[in-house]
């Protein structure tokens, strides 16, 4: 029966596991700093999936903590072309819910070879991955078992943010989350958990719409990609996420009246740019949505959250919706078609 059921249960434990992550907080901050190199030359970010959007999201915020130039890892430069690459002083953040995806082990292991740091990011310390890392952030989210990840996303993305924190400590500079807004999140999530009956009405609405356009700017964007993932793979909607920078650059050009669009407004620096894009969908005729905290906004998410910490707010939002949407199109959640909860690539 499709029902949802494993998947609507796994997503009604992230404050939990997000609780349990904040009491862990100061040690997982402290864990990092103690392997980022002297002489730190930069951060790069290796996942797949999910977890690659969790990296989008450590990408900004290392690079604004970390002081040096941040990217994300092309693991088949190392895999297929097994380039030789000098990795001396950067630290790389190895991201896999598993800790067991071929490609990400063996990059994570070219890269330790070739010099830098690991920080591995797993929800099994005894997995391949845990193994190879200098240090590894164990997510403890319990067994995950729907298809579509969930709690080990926001996890994976609070991990992430304590990367940042540990550049921060490294290099003697304040944090950028203090305790309180970080133990703040878990009320959060819940609150907008508990909440369902926005994304379901809008999962009703766009139920027979077979794209969607996800859209934010700056941190927001790891939001955007992955909830589009989560439809894309749960609801068998073709979602798109992207930047309102990118949109603006050519795509937006394919909107058309009537198709369902997503704005993520984050309330941080980018939020003129997304509400002037959200005014020019609006005039091309688009089904605008967005989620945010003004007042107005069709599909809420937590006021006096921290724009880092809103992504995760943001990403089980789009969780909710990618439930109800595969729900109203009697799909089932829980074991898409085509997909596998581990995927082997090499």
């Amino acid at each position: 029966m499709a029902d949802g059921s494993r998947m609507a249960a796994e997503l009604a434990e992230q404050p939990r596991v997000l609780a349990a992550m904040v009491s862990r907080w100061p040690e997982l901050v402290s864990e990092v700093a103690r392997v980022v190199p002297g002489a730190l030359a930069g951060i790069a970010f290796v996942g797949r999936g999910s977890s690659d959007n969790a990296a989008v999201l450590g990408r900004y915020a290392a690079e604004c903590a970390g002081q040096r130039p941040a990217g994300l890892v092309a693991p088949s430069v190392h895999t297929l072309y097994q380039a030789d690459v000098d990795y001396s002083g950067y630290l790389v953040v190895a991201l896999s819910q598993s800790g067991e995806t071929p490609e990400i082990v063996a990059t994570a292991e070219l890269l330790s070879a070739a010099g830098a740091k690991v920080v591995a990011i797993t929800n099994d310390p005894d997995s391949a991955l845990a193994s190879v890392g200098d240090v590894h952030l164990d997510l403890a989210a319990g067994t995950e078992l729907a298809v579509p990840a969930t709690k080990t996303v926001s996890a994976q993305m609070l991990a992430v943010l304590a990367v940042a924190e540990g550049l921060r400590a490294r290099r003697g500079r304040a944090p950028l989350l203090d305790d309180a807004a970080v133990g703040a999140l878990p009320d959060a999530v819940d609150t907008v958990l508990s909440d369902p009956g926005a994304p379901e009405a809008l999962a009703t609405r766009w139920s027979a719409s077979e794209d969607l356009v996800v859209v934010a700017r700056g941190v927001m964007l790891a939001a955007a990609l992955e909830v589009a993932l989560k439809v894309r793979e749960t609801a068998g909607v073709f979602a798109q996420g992207s930047s309102t920078a990118d949109l603006a650059h050519g795509p937006i050009a394919s909107i058309a009246p009537g198709a369902p669009v997503l704005v993520l407004d984050g309330g941080g620096p980018g939020v003129a740019d997304v509400r002037s894009m959200t005014r020019r969908l609006t005039e091309i005729g688009a089904d605008v949505v967005v989620a945010g905290a003004a007042a107005g906004d069709r599909l809420t998410l937590a006021a006096g959250v921290a724009e880092p910490l809103q992504v995760l707010v943001a990403t089980v939002r789009g969780q909710q919706l990618a439930l109800a949407w595969a729900l109203a199109r009697r799909l089932d959640p829980d074991t898409p078609a085509g997909l596998t909860k581990v995927t082997l690539t090499r």
